[in-house]
């Protein structure tokens, strides 16, 4: 196993006010009335695709608590290819990628993937996804940035 060192010992101490204020981001998103399930799997997925391996590991656990399947963890990634999610999950994870993806595409987030997520949730579980990506997102780069080790917060 390699050895792997974080370059900041606890960046959410020395930055606590930043730290308070995406806590209560997370409180707001526990309360939006989206599916704790979704909000995992799009959390997993953001992280994937931002190679933040503290919270694949942490979002992992939490999809796994929340009743997630190994499976469909497994299948994440894939999860155009695999058969095991719904509709609506499959939206989320479509709005998921293409706005952690936002560089990559001259639209932003193209049309065709919000309506399919407006198709599957309502205005206000819209803007708690929207949220909910931006957050993860935000995680993912400090994380990354100060290099925190899968499984520590554990």
């Amino acid at each position: 196993m390699i050895e792997m060192q974080a370059r900041m010992a606890d960046v959410y101490k020395i930055a606590a006010g930043g730290y308070q204020a995406m806590v209560a981001m997370e409180n707001y998103l526990r309360d939006s009335g989206v599916p704790q399930r979704i909000l995992e799997l799009v959390r997993l997925r953001a992280s994937q695709i931002n190679g933040c391996g503290i919270c694949v590991d942490s979002h992992a656990h939490k999809a796994q608590k929340a009743g997630e399947s190994d499976e469909r963890l497994w299948a994440t990634a894939a999860w155009r290819d695999a058969p095991y999610f719904t509709d609506q999950e499959r939206a989320a994870l479509a709005l998921t990628e293409a706005a952690t993806r936002i560089a990559d595409s001259p639209s932003g987030v193209p049309d065709d993937v919000w309506n399919q997520a407006a198709d599957h949730f309502d205005e206000e579980a819209l803007a708690a996804l929207v949220m909910a990506i931006a957050s993860v997102n935000a995680w993912n780069r400090i994380n990354v940035a100060t290099r925190q080790i899968a499984g520590a917060y554990r």
